[in-house]
């Protein structure tokens, strides 16, 4: 399992944003169907709200990949 270092500026930052940004979807729709679906784990569970608040230290799991979150300092 790889697990890539995502830095944000600004906390909270809502879960579709993080996936659109980092490349897992084209789109921010494409992004949102990916979580309904419920291909995304937030922190081990898998989430299902579009727009659930990431923090710092939270991990996003799409497949074999995961991104910690990081707040730029």
């Amino acid at each position: 399992m790889a697990i890539r270092i995502v830095t944000i500026k600004n906390e909270p930052v809502e879960l579709y944003k993080i996936l659109k940004f980092e490349n897992f979807a084209a789109s921010g729709g494409e992004a949102k169907y990916m979580i309904a679906d419920g291909l995304v784990r937030l922190n081990g569970i898998v989430e299902t709200q579009k727009r659930k608040k990431i923090f710092q230290g939270d991990q996003i799991t799409i497949g074999d990949e995961t991104l910690k979150i990081q707040k730029q300092r």
